[in-house]
């Protein structure tokens, strides 16, 4: 049998669709179908049944899942050594990003991985924090710059670069007719909010907690380039970044409430030590130099 067919047991496992299963090894359903029906025959069971919610492991499928994961993580462990014996840092790096701009430093990261490790090449791609995190635990990235809470995470590194800074936006005409407005008063408008699995979703929801109030998914917005607008544009008060923020006052599209602020952090996650390639140590390196 081959690692690729073991990758595509586990993709189809995870996702529980042929399709699904395809795009996250990036291949065709077809080909994913073929692959497993190869490792089916060669292991002479049968992995998965077909049911109208899509691809179930049978019993020995569940059974065999384990092994197929850890067979995996050895391949992958090997790799790492034999890199290490090499002494080289050389591959493709897929680093996963924020959608909207913070101050990354992605700039500083790319001279000095390309001054000391030029084999090394970032494939970034952009997404939700809780997305891109997602990612890195299935193995579908390699790192990311994410921002969360937490301060460890079972089975990633975790280093937190810097705080960031949330605070609520208001629209102009809302601000405009309501100078003094009490937190009572701002948790019954309308409000932009954010997918339940989005950090500001975490702290908007502190924010009607704190005045006793639970908050009702309403308008939501799947970032905060898409929060700014909507805000500017009357629809509903919302939380974001204190820089987002600041830049839509000064173009005179809202306003920031000061009665409130809170803070989380920009980290830097990927597999733990020992579980990554050698490539992801040198963007590591870089990273946390560049962040001091």
């Amino acid at each position: 049998m081959e690692l690729y067919q073991l990758k595509t047991f586990v993709a189809i496992a995870k996702e529980g669709s042929l399709t699904r299963a395809a795009e996250r090894v990036f291949t065709s359903a077809p080909a994913v179908s073929a692959q497993l029906k190869a490792l089916e025959d060669e292991l002479g069971v049968k992995l998965f049944e077909r049911t109208p919610r899509g691809m179930s492991p049978t019993e020995a499928g569940l059974s065999l899942l384990e092994e197929a994961e850890r067979t995996l993580a050895s391949a992958m462990r090997m790799r790492s050594a034999a890199d290490q014996l090499r002494g080289a840092a050389q591959g493709v790096v897929r680093f996963g990003t924020v959608v909207d701009p913070v101050a990354l430093r992605l700039g500083e990261v790319l001279v000095k991985l390309a001054e000391r490790h030029p084999q090394v090449a970032l494939q970034l791609r952009q997404g939700l924090s809780y997305e891109t995190l997602s990612a890195v635990q299935r193995g579908d990235l390699d790192c990311a710059y994410v921002l969360s809470d937490s301060e460890q995470i079972e089975g990633l590194e975790l280093r937190r670069l810097g705080a960031v800074d949330l605070v609520v936006a208001l629209p102009l005409p809302v601000a405009e007719a309501h100078p003094g407005l009490s937190l009572d008063q701002l948790t019954n408008m309308p409000w932009v909010g954010t997918p339940p699995s989005c950090i500001l979703r975490v702290h908007l929801e502190k924010l009607f907690a704190g005045a006793g109030r639970e908050y009702r998914q309403g308008r939501t917005a799947d970032g905060e380039s898409a929060i700014r607008s909507m805000v500017a544009s009357g629809m509903g008060a919302g939380l974001m970044r204190l820089d987002q923020a600041e830049q839509g006052e000064r173009n005179g599209e809202l306003a920031i409430w000061t009665g409130w602020r809170s803070h989380t952090w920009l980290c830097w996650v990927a597999p733990g030590e020992g579980k990554r390639p050698v490539a992801v140590d040198a963007v590591r390196s870089a990273v946390m130099e560049a962040w001091g």
